[in-house]
């Protein structure tokens, strides 16, 4: 048996991180992150004429997602105390998107001198878009009337 030996300081090697979520409903997720959100479905999986499991782009950012079967699905609610935060020049521009189609994001606030605008998916994972402001923390944006 031989030990692979690596130098101290490894030459760059990670290109990137992608979340994989486990979703209770595809298609509700798939609407949700494409037509509600703008990602793009750039690579999936068709099983028996089903989709199982896609990644989805947005700019920078991606998400693998796939449905659990039903004999599969763990207890409890998916989702819960899972974050993603997503580091954007203007969270308050993805806010005003996300209402333009529908979805309720949270009213957003100042926090670690970033605004921030949290919504969450439909299986209750939370998603937190962020932006640097100089704005004083736990500033709270103004609801237009």
């Amino acid at each position: 048996m031989t030990v692979e030996t690596y130098p101290e300081k490894l030459a760059p090697n990670i290109q990137q991180v992608v979340p994989f979520l486990w979703v209770s409903n595809l298609e509700a997720s798939l609407r949700f992150y494409l037509d509600g959100l703008g990602f793009e479905k750039t690579r999936e999986w068709i099983d028996d004429g089903k989709l199982r499991w896609c990644w989805l782009q947005l700019e920078g950012a991606a998400l693998m997602l796939q449905e659990f079967s039903p004999e599969r699905r763990p207890p409890g609610k998916l989702g819960e105390g899972v974050s993603l935060c997503f580091q954007c020049k203007d969270a308050l521009a993805i806010y005003h998107a996300a209402l333009s189609q529908g979805l309720q994001p949270q009213r957003p606030f100042v926090g670690n001198a970033m605004w921030v605008t949290i919504l969450p998916d439909p299986d209750g994972y939370k998603l937190d878009f962020e932006s640097p402001t100089n704005a004083p923390e736990e500033s709270l944006y103004p609801i237009e009337k």
